[in-house]
């Protein structure tokens, strides 16, 4: 059962939290400093006040534009910031307070930095990918999905996803997936076992073929148009973590 304390406490880590991922997801693309310098105006480079910096309501209160040079404000900020709160209270939904629940937070956490960063960017850092398949590793040795489960996600996912990409370059002469897409799966089978990390990429490929039949229905491009592949493994990761093992039962059951 939820505790609405509880609730509404993680409701305003997640928008702390989600401030703080947007600046990351600003930053990281131009390779600058997550810390350094503190929250400052893009336009006019001035250092915010306190007042100015809390997570979505100063973006309600100054109505999307800066105090003094009225330059106007991402609206990624409090979107990100308002996503990560959804997500920290719906994985509390899902997993009681447990230490599990922590692991679930950074997980998502990286997921949501890595759905931006490639929906804008195409990009998929190896500051988040690489130290985020170690971290996985080691937080398997105490939580689900186990250490020999993780282990083997990693190598599942890395060497079969490697093994499509460069068998898509032969047959096509281009790259149809980046080493990026490789690495950020294989953190996800770090994190959440090599069978819950395929019902993941399974999904992501079923989002993917959606849209794509999309664009090209709507007009908005043709079939070389280059999907964020990761994004899409975002979205579908943090499913799993709600009903990946509902599946994975059902699934079992047919048979």
């Amino acid at each position: 059962m939820i505790d609405p304390l509880v609730a509404s406490f993680l409701s305003l880590l997640g928008l702390s939290v989600g401030s703080f991922l947007g600046i990351c997801v600003y930053r990281l693309p131009f390779h600058r400093s997550v810390v350094l310098p503190a929250s400052h105006c893009i336009a006019c480079g001035r250092l915010l006040k306190w007042f100015e910096n809390i997570p979505l309501l100063s973006y309600i209160a100054l109505r999307g534009n800066c105090r003094i040079c009225d330059a106007k404000i991402s609206f990624l900020y409090p979107t990100i910031e308002a996503i990560t709160a959804c997500l920290f209270v719906l994985q509390y939904w899902h997993l009681g307070l447990q230490p599990l629940l922590a692991v679930r937070l950074v997980f998502c956490c990286a997921m949501v930095v890595l759905f931006f960063l490639d929906l804008q960017h195409r990009i998929l850092p190896n500051t988040i990918t690489l130290p985020g398949i170690v971290i996985g590793l080691t937080v398997s040795l105490f939580f689900e999905p186990g250490l020999v489960n993780s282990l083997v996600g990693v190598a599942v996912t890395w060497v079969g996803l490697l093994g499509v990409a460069k068998l898509y370059y032969r047959i096509r002469g281009e790259q149809g997936l980046g080493m990026g897409d490789v690495k950020m799966l294989a953190m996800i089978g770090a994190f959440l076992g090599w069978q819950l990390a395929l019902i993941t990429l399974f999904l992501a490929s079923v989002f993917g073929s959606i849209t794509s039949i999309g664009i090209l229905v709507l007009g908005f491009g043709d079939r070389r148009y280059a999907l964020p592949l990761g994004s899409f493994l975002a979205v579908s990761a943090i499913l799993v973590t709600l009903v990946g093992e509902q599946m994975l039962r059902w699934y079992v059951a047919l048979y």
